[in-house]
């Protein structure tokens, strides 16, 4: 009986000091912090900045392309309209500044020359594994479509992009992760990529950390959603549409009824020179 006592207490005590163990392990990741923010292109008749997305694609290329591929965009993409709209010249000397393999030549071998408009943006690595060696691990992914492939599309970006700030006291950030506040989980493998001043505005927009991030998560936007202002422009003309058809049939209604109730009173009346009863 003492035997029995004594190790239902014993079982009771390290039930109590495991308790808030297993509460602190079984506990929710904290919640991202994302706020809104006020794009060009918000609602129905938003239009995408050109001069934005052409500073956007400017840091995506000087900081972003060292590790993320956009394998769906095309260097001719950035000369179509309701975009950045650079112009052919443009357009063909950014395609010019990357070296594409081609081939095989009459020789039968593959040879390098320079990329052409219709050419994919140039991935940074051959494959995942050789993406995944050079960053211990993890596999940094494609941004064609991340403004729509992730809950908040640019808000995400932007956050994700300024959310990096000192881990608090008591949180366990792992070793070679990054405390973010915008980030599931708060840890990210990526350091912070931006910086006043690593990419130069010619518009004279100033250089800051702020706005690299707001310009390059407007021109993710624009690669994962470049038909945006076609579709608005055509959801603002069947919205006209509709209001005139609506309108007209409004008064055909008028026109139609007026005569049916006019004859109806026609022969409701009776004749002048009825006999009274």
């Amino acid at each position: 009986m003492i035997r029995a006592s004594i190790g239902f207490a014993l079982g009771a005590s390290f039930a109590l000091v495991l308790l808030p163990v297993a509460a602190a392990a079984q506990e929710p990741p904290p919640e991202p912090e994302i706020a809104s923010q006020s794009w060009s292109f918000d609602g129905p008749f938003g239009t995408y900045n050109p001069e934005q997305l052409q500073r956007g694609y400017g840091v995506y290329k000087r900081i972003c392309s060292n590790c993320h591929s956009m394998r769906l965009l095309s260097y001719r993409n950035l000369g179509e309209g309701g975009g950045p709209e650079f112009s052919p010249e443009a357009v063909k000397a950014l395609a010019e500044e990357i070296q594409v393999t081609d081939g095989p030549n009459d020789k039968g071998e593959m040879y390098q020359r320079p990329g052409r408009p219709s050419d994919h943006f140039r991935s940074p690595f051959p494959n995942d594994e050789a993406a995944r060696a050079a960053n211990a691990g993890a596999l940094p992914p494609d941004l064609s479509v991340m403004a729509k492939a992730r809950p908040g599309g640019p808000d995400y970006i932007y956050a994700l992009l300024t959310g990096y700030k000192d881990a608090p006291q008591g949180f366990n950030l792992a070793q070679g992760m990054h405390y973010n506040v915008a980030f599931p989980g708060h840890q990210i493998a990526m350091p912070p990529p931006l910086a006043d001043g690593l990419v130069t505005y010619a518009d004279g927009t100033k250089e800051t950390a702020d706005n690299y991030a707001r310009d390059v998560a407007a021109f993710l936007m624009w690669a994962a959603e470049p038909k945006l202002q076609e579709r608005h422009m055509l959801g603002a003309r069947v919205i006209v549409f509709l209001f005139a058809l609506a309108v007209a049939m409004f008064l055909a209604k008028r026109v139609v009824w007026a005569g049916v109730h006019g004859h109806a009173k026609r022969r409701a009346k009776p004749p002048l020179d009825a006999p009274i009863a």
